[in-house]
């Protein structure tokens, strides 16, 4: 078995799912990025990852035909302000209906090549506009000067975890097959997992060619003794003793 190669969007906390593998197969460590880039699912066509974890829109699915992809979980929404502005005031969730007269940023407006999410954090600190972000992605881009509540009543995201689909008959990769039921939570020695399957697989080829030796060996032993019962049986019937000559049936004179 071999390592993988995986990359996650920013937010996404692997080191669970990373350390367990590595607990399980020390000698197959992972090579895991961050990666900020706006196109994760391609570095899956480009061979640059092997796996990657995606942020979706809750309710969709980067799902294709080449692309097979399982949701993990959804993420809790939260709204990014300027410190001291009044969402300070609500000790737990905001509804989006009460921040209606708010001006909102638009994350699409800060793509990576002007700086991305911490351009935008950093234009939410000056106090020109409120930003919505999954809590993971608000908590990496943290900043003194910016505070964040739980924000209700907005569309949601979810993350995933995404890898190329096997072409044609090509069988799926047991690695990624294996690396997939650890990050789902299998145990090390579930049924379900790649490795515990082949194994299974393996052993129960050999109990059946173990299982056929020992029957062909048992059906030719019960043809011998058949033979030898054959030939006793026949050795013990009247007149049946070799070089033995009939008895005369003439008269004595």
């Amino acid at each position: 078995m071999t390592g993988l190669k995986i990359a996650y969007v920013p937010g996404v906390t692997p080191g669970k799912w990373l350390t367990r593998w590595n607990e399980r197969y020390p000698q197959n460590p992972l090579q895991a990025l961050r990666y900020d880039g706006e196109a994760i699912l391609a570095r899956l066509d480009t061979g640059e990852s092997d796996v990657v974890f995606v942020r979706f829109a809750t309710g969709t699915s980067p799902k294709t035909p080449a692309i097979h992809v399982i949701p993990l979980y959804e993420e809790t929404q939260v709204v990014c302000a300027a410190k001291d502005h009044d969402i300070e005031l609500y000790e737990e969730t905001i509804p989006y209906a009460d921040l209606s007269g708010e001006n909102f940023l638009d994350l699409a407006d800060y793509p990576e090549s002007v700086g991305g999410t911490a351009m935008a954090m950093e234009v939410a600190s000056s106090g020109a506009g409120l930003l919505v972000l999954p809590m993971g992605v608000a908590r990496l881009h943290h900043r003194k000067d910016v505070v964040h509540k739980v924000l209700e009543g907005v569309p949601g995201t979810s993350v995933g975890i995404a890898w190329l689909a096997p072409v044609g008959d090509e069988p799926a990769d047991p690695v990624i097959e294996e690396f997939i039921g650890v990050v789902r939570g299998r145990g090390e020695h579930s049924s379900r997992q790649a490795s515990v399957a082949q194994r299974q697989q393996e052993q129960a080829v050999e109990a059946r060619k173990k299982r056929q030796t020992s029957q062909s060996e048992a059906a030719k032993d019960a043809k011998k003794a058949k033979t030898k019962r054959k030939a006793a049986a026949a050795g013990s019937r009247p007149g049946a003793k070799r070089g033995a000559k009939p008895a005369s049936r003439g008269r004595k004179r």
